[in-house]
């Protein structure tokens, strides 16, 4: 195990920045997540981790010793790719062996070390079979088997199950989970995909640009998200945003849209009574938090059923209206068809609030 402590990295390829003053503590046994968009640096950070780039600036230290200048093979990490790498005329046991022919180790040493790691993957009745004769989800876990062999001090992994279909994804992502307990070993996991973090994370770094824009469990970033992309990018369907300004009417305050008015609640006024007067806003509501009717409702958001996407325990419901389109979440026994009139509003307990201009969420 080893806790990582990453300060003020910084990554630029010529005048490109990939990675600006990213700094984390990755605890001991922790399995965080880099999580954002494709080209937001998480892969970049993770190889310089590695030690396969080299920082414009910073440092990097494994259980505080800094470890920017020794090569990759003096880090004691090990790697698992969306790629495999496994070599196609080699046995799953002479494919892990490999990872261990540089140990001074026996023959019969190394031969233990093999079969408990396909053990602890469930794969020791592939020891004697080729990549070719294996299916996909096998050949990843030959692929981790050759990374937890080593018995590392660090496991880090760059979307290996992207490649997989949806219901293998969801059996290795259960079994990885399960494996990096087991060993205990700090695990640093990269994906895209904010539904695979949410459910296997310890904690999440949602990165964008090159920055980090938030860090915490899931649970914390899906319920406070600190600004206006992560709370568009953690959650699914993602959060539904409306521009507008607040008015004060008879000791209440109001969200006002171009579509409706939202009386907002006294724990909400109270904080945005706290702001300066010429704020812009903006008005985020995940789509489970939006009510939605057939009969009109005052002051709400009237619009038509753009598209019903049906999700098994649930429905989302597209409404288009005049600025645009948003999405709700409906119990299945509801029905609205395409076309239908509705009209929609958020509740206003279940709402959040940000600076339309830094993006700040200001409703903690």
């Amino acid at each position: 195990m080893a806790e990582i402590y990453i300060e003020k990295l910084n990554k630029k390829y010529g005048e490109v920045v990939a990675v600006r003053d990213f700094t984390l503590r990755i605890e001991n046994g922790e399995l965080m997540i880099f999580l954002g968009p494709s080209g937001c640096g998480k892969t970049t950070t993770l190889n310089c981790i590695a030690g396969l780039e080299t920082l414009t600036s910073g440092r990097i230290y494994f259980d505080g010793e800094d470890v920017v200048d020794l090569p990759p093979h003096r880090r004691n990490v090990a790697m698992v790719f969306q790629s495999m790498l496994l070599y196609p005329h080699l046995s799953t046991r002479r494919n892990v062996d490999m990872s261990l022919r540089t140990q001074k180790m026996t023959k019969q040493e190394r031969n233990q070390r093999v079969e408990e790691a396909c053990e602890v993957l469930g794969i020791k009745d592939l020891l004697e079979k080729k990549p070719y004769e294996m299916s996909g989800g096998e050949r990843q876990r030959v692929a981790t088997a050759k990374a937890i062999v080593r018995d590392p001090s660090l496991f880090l992994m760059d979307e290996p199950l992207a490649n997989l279909d949806a219901s293998l994804r969801e059996t290795l992502r259960v079994e990885l989970v399960v494996m990096q307990k087991k060993l205990g070993t700090t695990m640093i996991f990269v994906t895209h995909d904010q539904v695979e973090a949410m459910t296997i994370a310890d904690r999440i770094v949602v990165m964008h640009q090159g920055g980090v824009q938030q860090v915490g469990t899931p649970m914390e970033i899906y319920s406070n998200p600190a600004n206006l992309f992560v709370a568009g990018f953690v959650g699914s369907p993602p959060m539904n945003f409306f521009e507008g300004s607040i008015n004060s009417t008879d000791h209440e305050l109001e969200f006002v849209h171009s579509s409706f008015r939202l009386v907002l609640t006294k724990e909400t006024a109270s904080v945005v009574r706290e702001q300066p007067g010429d704020k812009h806003w903006v008005l985020g509501a995940r789509p489970s938090n939006i009510d939605i009717s057939a009969n009109p409702v005052s002051d709400s958001l009237r619009g038509r059923v753009y598209a019903v996407e049906q999700i098994g325990k649930e429905t989302v419901v597209i409404i288009e209206y005049e600025g645009g389109r948003i999405k709700t979440i409906i119990p299945p026994s509801f029905s609205y068809s395409v076309g239908d009139s509705v009209y929609a509003l958020p509740q206003p307990e279940a709402i959040y609030l940000f600076d339309a201009d830094s993006g700040e969420n200001l409703i903690p």
